[in-house]
C-alpha cells in the first residue's frame, strides 16, 4: 500500500522571491508551500503526498477554497494536488506535528495514512468495455505502481554508476495478462476479469492474440503493461485503436522479474510491444533536478507526455523491489495541466 500520510524532516527551507507570508520546505524530494517561520530545518511534521484525499475536519477547514471534493465514488474530502504559487511548484502538504493529537514518539518515515484516515485520490477510469471481476489479482502478481523519485530521493545515489534504462510512461490503464499451469487470465490494475465479449481488456488480449502466444510459450508467467486508446484517460496519445505496451514480465516460478535483456528477448519472441525506450546507458549519472528536466517532453500527438520510467538493467540489488531499482519521474508540465 502507498505510504500517503507520513512522518517526514524538514530538509532544507527555500525563500519565495516576493512572498512575504510562505516559503517553500523540502521533504524527502519533494518541494511544498509552507507558512513562512512555521518550520525550522529538522522539525518533524506530517508530509501528505499528491493524490492524497483528507476527511473533512477543522484542521483541513483551510483548503476548501481550493481543494475540496466531492462526488458519490469518493465522498467528501480534500485532494491534495500539485500547484504553483509565484512561479514555484508546490507538490504535497507539510503540516506541523502540533497539528495531530492522534499520536506521539513516532519515528521519520512512519506511515499514519489509516490512523489519519486518508484515502488516495482515485475515480473510475472511463473504459467503455468495463469488465466483471472475479477476484483479486491472483498468485501474488505485484501491482503496477511505480515509486515517485521525490518520495524516495536515494534512488539515485544506489542506482549511480550502474547499468540504467528510461522508458516512456504511457497514458493509459495498467493490464496484466499472465499464463500459470495451462491457464490463462486477464487484469486490471488489482482484480481479474472475466473473460466477456464487453470486456475491453479481453478485447485487447485476443486482438493481440496474447492467449495463444502465452499458451505456446508454456512459460508461467505475468506480462504487465499499460492499456491505451480511446475511451481511456484522456487518450494523450490520440491512438484510433487500443495499444497493449508492455513494461514488464514478471516471473510466476521464480517470483521475480525479468532483467532488461530477458524481457526485450521475451516481447520480441512474442511479437509484441514494449513501451517506447527513451534512453540506455552503463553508468546512471542522473540526480533529482536533471530528472525532472528529463520527464519533460510529448507524446508524438504533441500532448504532454506522463513523464519517464527509470530501471536498473539487471537485478542485483537486494531488498530493493524485488531486486532491481525502479522508479517514476512525473512530467511537472504534465501534472500542472491535469485537472
Amino acid at each position: 500500500m502507498r505510504k500517503l500520510a507520513t512522518i517526514q524532516k524538514v530538509k532544507d527551507l527555500i525563500p519565495i522571491e516576493g512572498a512575504d507570508f510562505i516559503e517553500l520546505a523540502e521533504i524527502l524530494g519533494w518541494r511544498c508551500v509552507v507558512k513562512k517561520g512555521e518550520f525550522s530545518i529538522s522539525d518533524l511534521g506530517v508530509y501528505f503526498e499528491v493524490d492524497s484525499f483528507l476527511p473533512v475536519e477543522d484542521r483541513y477547514e483551510f483548503l476548501r477554497k481550493t481543494s475540496f471534493r466531492s462526488n458519490s465514488f469518493m465522498g467528501d474530502g480534500f485532494r491534495i494536488k500539485t500547484v504553483k504559487f509565484k512561479g514555484n511548484i508546490s507538490q504535497g502538504l507539510f503540516l506541523p506535528i502540533s497539528v495531530f493529537h492522534e499520536f506521539e514518539g513516532l519515528n521519520v518515515d512512519d506511515d499514519v495514512t489509516d490512523l489519519l484516515k486518508v484515502k488516495k485520490w482515485e475515480m473510475p477510469e472511463v473504459e467503455s468495455g468495463a469488465g466483471i471481476e472475479i477476484g483479486e489479482k491472483p498468485y501474488g502478481i505485484p501491482t503496477t505502481d511505480e515509486t515517485r523519485i521525490q518520495s524516495f530521493p536515494d534512488f539515485c545515489e544506489i542506482l549511480s554508476g550502474k547499468p540504467y534504462y528510461i522508458t516512456t510512461k504511457m497514458d493509459g490503464t495498467s493490464c496484466t495478462m499472465y499464463y500459470k499451469d495451462g491457464v490463462f487470465g486477464v487484469c486490471g490494475r488489482n482484480k481479474e476479469l472475466k473473460d466477456t465479449e464487453n470486456c475491453g481488456y479481453w478485447k485487447l488480449a485476443h486482438a493481440y492474440n496474447v492467449p495463444e502466444k502465452l499458451t505456446s510459450l508454456g512459460r508461467n508467467i505475468a506480462l504487465q503493461g499499460e492499456y491505451c486508446g480511446h475511451g481511456i484517460q484522456k487518450n494523450r496519445l490520440k491512438l484510433l485503436k487500443s495499444k497493449y505496451y508492455i513494461f514488464d514480465a514478471f516471473d510466476l516460478d521464480m517470483y521475480k522479474y525479468l532483467n532488461f535483456e530477458e524481457l526485450k528477448e521475451l516481447i520480441d519472441s512474442l511479437g509484441l510491444d514494449m513501451v517506447p525506450i527513451e534512453e540506455e546507458g552503463e553508468r546512471f549519472s542522473y540526480d533529482l533536478p536533471s530528472l525532472l528536466e528529463r520527464a519533460k517532453g510529448k507524446y508524438s500527438s504533441g500532448m504532454d507526455k506522463e513523464g519517464i520510467v527509470v530501471r536498473s538493467k539487471l537485478n542485483n540489488f537486494n531488498n530493493i523491489q524485488r531486486n532491481r531499482v525502479s522508479f517514476k519521474v512525473i512530467n511537472n508540465d504534465f501534472l500542472l495541466k491535469e485537472k
